[in-house]
């Protein structure tokens, strides 16, 4: 059979591509558009940042003023402050066990940075978790022999499984007398002494452990058990403090959920309160320049966000009543970070899956987006530090959540918002303070969009690379084009 060919020759193929060109340029142009008419929820998650103790924190320390200023400043509600185990002195009130003739009681370590928090954050919420249950509780092989140094990180603080008292008894007359010095002005020690502290403070929020999943290995029930036994016994000291548990490592096991969650399986007069569990992104290998960590952190983060919508059906299947706070949000490059070379574009990124996180969780009606944390340090995390600890400045991660906290909170309506700009996440608010769109670039590189020509955007507030150490820059938008540096996190304001 006779086949029949049809040429074009290269010439007209040339003309025909050329002709099409300008007309795909244009169906592919980036926009962004909101539909302010059209609101279908309002938030009530609030952003807000966790302080764990260590000594850079100390009155001593270089930049204990400066971090302080920055938590001051930033007037965040739900602060969590986490007297953590690995400075058992500046954590643990009491580091060796009664005699019949003495008590080892001392807070010298530790309430210096509880009034400065307190000072800091006065007039705001915070939720104070004294996590660390004294070694000396525990059923352990040998003593646990605690660093004369106070400013000596001991990560061996958090050994043991069982408690010695399986009454929960010590336990809670510890945990007793710690809420009492701190609430009602001191206590009476186990030899009937009383010890004067002149603190009164408010506690609206205390949270009960931290991650027992990992740090002693807790069962949900074992957990649950001394959960109960504490709050029953700080009600009587504080009824009006409202107790958060879980506060898990880890998310992924769904037994801790449907356990902790059930009524049926807590003490009569435990009534749950607060829900809390942690997130942390971190690179796929050793090897990853930074350019590749955008889609290690925000591949974990959908997942991460992926488990959050599972346990949020089954909190409010079990505990509709509960409030959730997802207290720990960040990036973790290594614990100790001692010869760790992190470039000025991480704070960016991460600064900017945190944002993205946050949006997500306002979108599920989560209560609390807690940033971790205020200050990190070669061996204490550093890549999850808000703070740079050689100068005592905010670092982008910080200046990311003071721009949130200063646009967007509950009660703001969030608006059908339509955008086709690649790795760009968009979403409008109608805020009590006008039209607002937050916009979030996932990637590295730089981006440029257009607005409709009717949007009447007024400025673009941002932080990116070249923000740097500074607070977020502003701009007046005089068009309708808008360029996104990488990792970006900016907010357009619209005329009101």
């Amino acid at each position: 059979m006779k086949k029949n060919y049809f040429f074009i020759s290269p010439k007209k193929i040339l003309v025909v591509i050329l002709m099409l060109l300008p007309c795909q340029f244009l169906g592919a142009q980036n926009t962004v558009s909101v539909d302010w008419a059209n609101t279908y929820m309002q938030s009530k998650t609030t952003p807000t940042l966790q302080v764990v103790v260590n000594p850079m924190l100390l009155r001593n320390s270089p930049i204990h003023e400066g971090s302080f200023n920055a938590l001051k400043n930033i007037k965040a509600n739900y602060v969590r402050f986490v007297p953590w185990f690995p400075y058992p002195h500046m954590a643990v009130a009491e580091l060796k066990p009664p005699t019949n003739t003495e008590t080892f009681w001392d807070f010298s370590h530790i309430d210096p940075i509880v009034e400065d928090l307190m000072n800091a954050t006065s007039g705001h919420s915070v939720v104070i978790n004294f996590s660390t249950i004294p070694a000396w509780m525990f059923k352990t092989e040998k003593p646990v022999i605690v660093p004369t140094d106070p400013n000596q990180v001991f990560w061996s603080y958090n050994g043991g499984k069982e408690l010695r008292d399986s009454s929960l008894k010590e336990l809670t007359d510890y945990y007793i007398r710690l809420m009492s010095w701190y609430t009602k002005g001191g206590f009476t020690d186990e030899l009937g002494k009383f010890h004067k502290s002149g603190h009164n403070y408010k506690i609206p929020y205390w949270e009960v452990l931290n991650e027992p999943d990992l740090e002693h290995n807790l069962t949900p029930q074992s957990y649950t058990k001394i959960y109960d036994a504490i709050v029953l016994a700080l009600k009587e000291v504080s009824p009006e403090t409202k107790f958060i548990g879980l506060s898990l490592a880890y998310e992924t096991n769904p037994e801790w959920f449907e356990y902790f969650l059930n009524p049926a399986n807590h003490k009569p007069g435990v009534t749950l309160e607060g829900i809390s569990y942690h997130f942390y992104g971190t690179p796929d290998n050793n090897n990853q320049p930074i350019s590749v960590y955008q889609y290690s952190f925000f591949n974990q983060a959908n997942g991460f966000l992926d488990r959050v919508r599972y346990i949020e059906n089954i909190r409010k299947r079990l505990s509709p009543q509960v409030f959730t706070t997802i207290n720990e949000i960040g990036n973790i490059l290594s614990r100790d970070g001692t010869n760790e070379q992190i470039p000025n574009t991480y704070w960016n990124l991460s600064g900017a899956m945190y944002a993205y996180i946050y949006l997500e969780l306002t979108k599920m009606g989560v209560d609390v987006a807690g940033e971790s944390q205020l200050v990190g340090y070669p061996t204490q995390f550093p890549s999850v530090s808000m703070m740079n600890w050689k100068n005592g400045k905010p670092n982008s991660r910080f200046w990311v959540l003071k721009l949130l906290k200063d646009n967007f909170g509950p009660g703001d309506k969030l608006a059908a918002t339509h955008s086709n700009i690649p790795g760009v996440v968009t979403q409008g608010f109608i805020t009590t303070d006008g039209n607002k769109l937050l916009l979030i670039n996932k990637e590295l590189n730089d981006v440029q969009f257009q607005l409709p020509k009717n949007a009447e955007a007024v400025s673009i507030t941002y932080v990116d690379a070249s923000t740097g150490e500074n607070p977020p820059a502003k701009k007046k938008l005089t068009g309708n084009m808008v360029k996104l540096g990488g990792f970006s996190v900016a907010v357009i304001d619209f005329v009101k």
